[in-house]
């Protein structure tokens, strides 16, 4: 029995008639019977006749085509997008081409939009999956035509070495980073996937059952403290969520015999408070690939530092809608404020391979591409949603707050990979000798379970050599 609509599907056109756009209308036309289904395909749209589901001119093949094409009709070219929505009363356009350039990606979007459809994006990096494309990854903003980056990174099929049949643990698995974590290693298919929350990896205990448990071979560290306000006024309780639950865990994949273990750490300065516990939950991951190699022991401790991520908790894109919402002014500190973004997607798609690479003890580094201003990206935002220009208010340098550096020119010495976006880290100095790790990272536990922070600072400098 067909079940009843809710809802009126809206007619859809799918711009690629590639591999994803045929798995797309493969997917959506086999659920068309569901009550809550909101796309109903009309019509491909793309640069040649869909004769067979191998190459277009806009999409390589990805492996090799087991399907014959989908009988969808072929309406037209995407120059003639913005016309096809008009003629075929078209209510939405899906923009099925994972690796098409930003530029292309804003010109298609402003000709649906102008048309009065709405738009849906499929993120560039389902191409590296071994899932087949679905429905359910359709995005309703596509975050990188916001920005000029370089060519979007996609996760190479090597990853699948270190995940592929692996018994996983992601921690930190609600916040933005974590969760997308799970999202792109699930697509290699884990044995199992497990999701760890920061209440448990604060109490050691808790956390060496888990361990017990689950007996993960692979682990990513991103849960923390990430907040920098916050981690400026409560120093202790940042050590205790980013410094002390990273100690618990390290201790816990030691102990049972993890293969993998990779820090999601952060490339903010060390003199903040925030870079400062991240470099000394990065110490502990040293001191642990030097214990490793000391006893001759499997583990590969390793970390990766993401920096700002265009869509992640906190950041531009989850402050800037409600500034909208509210009638603006959108603030910003200056006119020619820039950042240096990658979307979420990115970061993690570089770190997962930065893990990959990893053989014990490296502090990976990120290329987040040439920094952009602000402003120029709140009105790429602004005309996605086809909204009104909204008012910018410029707060004005702040005394304290200098210009921040372009992020692609290594502050501290690195060395190249064979991935030009991941660069290893080298220490200036080690940030302290692993015999007296320990002792060290007691201290500073005491201070901060006491919440003395001047004490909490001055251990944090012993340990990373900076001044928080």
């Amino acid at each position: 029995m067909t079940a009843l609509r809710t809802m009126t599907a809206l007619r859809t056109l799918i711009v690629g008639a590639g591999r994803a756009g045929q798995a797309l209308a493969r997917d959506l036309c086999a659920h068309d019977d569901l009550a809550d289904q909101e796309l109903r395909p009309i019509g491909f749209v793309d640069d040649a006749a869909i004769t067979t589901p191998t190459k277009t001119p806009v999409e390589a093949p990805i492996g090799t085509p087991t399907e014959a094409p989908h009988p969808l009709p072929h309406l037209g070219t995407l120059p003639e997008l913005a016309r096809l929505v008009t003629e075929h009363e078209a209510q939405a356009v899906i923009l099925a081409i994972p690796s098409l350039p930003a530029a292309h990606t804003r010109e298609l979007t402003a000709a649906a939009i102008g048309a009065g459809a709405v738009v849906r994006y499929l993120p560039w990096y389902t191409v590296s999956r071994c899932h087949d494309i679905i429905a359910a990854d359709l995005r309703p903003l596509d975050i990188r035509a916001l920005i000029d980056g370089p060519a979007p990174y996609e996760v190479p099929p090597e990853v699948k070495e270190i995940v592929t049949g692996k018994r996983v643990l992601v921690t930190g698995a609600t916040d933005p980073l974590g969760s997308e974590i799970c999202r792109q290693l699930n697509g290699f298919n884990p044995g199992e996937l497990y999701l760890l929350d920061s209440t448990t990896i604060a109490d050691r205990d808790q956390t060496d059952r888990a361990f017990r448990d689950f007996r993960p071979e692979v682990v990513f560290h991103a849960a923390g403290l990430r907040h920098a306000s916050i981690v400026e006024r409560r120093p202790g309780l940042a050590v205790t969520a980013n410094v002390q639950a990273t100690d618990h865990l390290v201790r816990a994949a030691h102990r049972n015999g993890t293969e993998r273990f990779v820090l999601i750490s952060t490339d903010d300065d060390p003199v903040s408070m925030l870079g400062a516990t991240y470099r000394a939950a990065e110490a502990i991951i040293r001191g642990a690939a030097h214990r490793t190699g000391k006893h001759r022991t499997r583990t590969v401790f390793a970390a990766v530092r993401v920096g700002d991520v265009l869509d992640g908790r906190d950041s531009l894109l989850t402050v800037l809608p409600d500034q909208i919402r509210a009638g603006g002014p959108v603030t910003i500190t200056h006119p020619d404020a820039a950042r240096c973004f990658a979307t979420v997607e990115e970061a993690v798609a570089l770190a997962l391979e930065a893990g990959r690479m990893a053989t014990g003890g490296e502090v990976y580094s990120l290329d987040l591409g040439e920094p952009m201003r602000v402003a120029d990206v709140v009105s790429r935002f602004t005309s996605q949603y086809n909204l009104p220009e909204v008012p910018i208010r410029y707060a004005g340098p702040q005394q304290k707050q200098k210009p921040r550096p372009d992020k692609r020119i290594p502050t501290i010495p690195t060395i190249p990979t064979t991935q030009p976006q991941i660069f290893t880290t080298i220490a200036d100095t080690e940030p302290t000798d692993h015999a007296q790790l320990h002792e060290r990272l007691d201290k500073l536990y005491k201070a901060a379970a006491k919440n003395r922070d001047p004490r909490v600072r001055q251990q944090l400098q012993k340990l990373t050599g900076s001044r928080a």
